[in-house]
């Protein structure tokens, strides 16, 4: 695939850097993972190296956070090819087979296909119905089951592990089918306010399902989350609130306005940094260390970097977007531009980390490692917006990222933008389009053609 946008960097060493990482990205995305499937005519996205196949939470992640934009049609593709039976795939990781739905909503908004938005409704409530059957826990109102970025059992502390198990898969811990996640329960809310919107979008009552949220937005903040520490817990299981930092939950409770501004702005000036970046959890757990890290413990996880990254910028916390944005172009800098799957945080060697007793591999071509960057990029620093009614930009610009920066032949459903990003900070102060100022900018989805957006930003209004 040839088509698609350049990014042209600020002059300085990060701007090298950065659109170095960009480039790679892109042609990770779109020039390795886009892969051919056995129907002529067709192809998918798939998980990275070693992962032929698409999983449900990779095809949602990634049509999520970049390939929705960037390859429509795979995406779309990618997103039914994970579906079968008129529901979301019916495996053995069930736990957060959901944000399905928000990857499914967010292909609708960007492309505007309403044929698929009406599959993404009728999917996601059958599978909904199913979930909400077998999984929930009424004496909470929360959800069960294992973390977003948890499948390994290296992500949980004993219990529910067992030692002497062989098993690296969660489920067969016993225990870990119980416990109640704030990740996962951040992916349901944000799950069930997009099939609200998708219900609108197509007329139909939007009302069970916003009522659905408002409650388990309320259990999160009554049973997730802790008044001694002022921080939300890791997991609620039988002896309680694991008190962990799961830094995949407090991005999602901080994009999905589970936490108030006050709550989210303590969790970012508290978030845990190791010399590379952001963990999965923190911090190790006994059986593990800096030596022997976990590999879903206390490692750097370019998806949950990217996860963390893009709700500091949602926050407008400039100098933590920054921070992360940094942190993610160095690790993938310095394995020449090739995206693994995780990273030591202590070295930022490649390294798939300690479970079961064992060094694993951290894989290649990693698909997520590649999006969680474009959408950095995209929606962090360009801050572009996307709804039913068309685009509006929020950037978020750090200081070491000052400059000019600009965005080129970006493809938006029939248009084709070039975007320029002018200061620093996240206060919008003047926008031009082709030339021209306007109040405010919303730019509609029915835009056709080449169009020129200038986006000048200062620190404060």
């Amino acid at each position: 695939m040839t088509d698609r946008p350049e990014l042209l960097p600020a002059d300085g060493p990060r701007g090298v850097d950065l659109r170095a990482g960009y480039d790679a990205a892109l042609h990770n995305l779109l020039d390795v993972n886009v892969v051919a499937d056995r129907e002529p005519g067709t192809a998918y996205v798939r998980a990275g190296g070693g992962y032929s196949d698409p999983w449900t939470r990779d095809a949602a992640i990634n049509s999520w956070h970049a390939a929705s934009l960037l390859a429509p049609k795979v995406a779309a593709y990618t997103l039914r090819k994970v579906c079968g039976d008129g529901v979301v795939a019916q495996d053995n990781q069930w736990w957060d087979q959901i944000i399905w739905v928000i990857g499914a909503y967010h292909h609708c908004v960007v492309t505007g296909d309403l044929a698929f938005a009406e599959q993404a409704l009728a999917i996601g409530k059958a599978s909904l119905e199913i979930l909400r059957r077998d999984r929930f826990d009424p004496a909470t109102g929360l959800y069960r089951g294992p973390a977003l970025m948890q499948d390994g059992i290296a992500g949980l502390p004993e219990p529910p592990y067992q030692p002497g198990s062989p098993s690296s898969f969660v489920l067969d811990h016993p225990g870990s089918d119980e416990i109640r996640c704030l990740s996962t329960n951040a992916v349901y809310t944000e799950a069930l306010r997009c099939l609200g919107q998708l219900a609108a979008l197509l007329g139909t009552d939007s009302d069970p399902y916003a009522g659905q949220r408002a409650d388990l937005v309320a259990a999160i903040n009554t049973h997730l989350w802790s008044v001694e520490t002022g921080q939300y817990g890791y997991f609620l299981g039988p002896d309680g609130l694991d008190l962990h930092q799961e830094t995949a939950g407090l991005a999602l409770v901080i994009e999905f306005g589970i936490a108030d501004p006050v709550r989210a702005a303590g969790l970012l000036a508290r978030i845990h940094h190791e010399p590379f970046g952001v963990v999965n959890v923190w911090p190790h757990f006994a059986r593990f260390d800096a030596q022997h890290p976990g590999r879903h413990n206390a490692i750097c996880w370019p998806m949950v970097m990217g996860l963390w990254g893009y709700a500091a910028a949602a926050a407008g916390a400039a100098d933590e977007f920054g921070r992360t944005l940094d942190d993610l172009v160095r690790l993938f800098r310095s394995s020449d531009d090739e995206l693994y799957e995780l990273y030591n945080a202590t070295t930022g060697a490649v390294d798939g980390g300690w479970q079961v007793g064992r060094q694993w591999e951290s894989l290649p071509h990693q698909t997520w490692s590649a999006t969680a960057l474009l959408r950095l990029v995209h929606e962090g620093l360009f801050g572009i917006r996307f709804d039913p009614a068309g685009l509006t930009f929020r950037p978020t610009v750090p200081t070491q990222y000052a400059g000019q920066w600009t965005l080129r032949s970006l493809r938006y459903r029939a248009a084709t933008l070039d975007l320029t990003l002018r200061g620093h900070g996240t206060h919008l102060e003047a926008v031009h389009v082709d030339g021209q100022p306007v109040d405010g900018l919303h730019l509609p989805a029915d835009l056709m053609g080449r169009h020129q957006v200038e986006l000048i930003v200062q620190a404060h209004p």
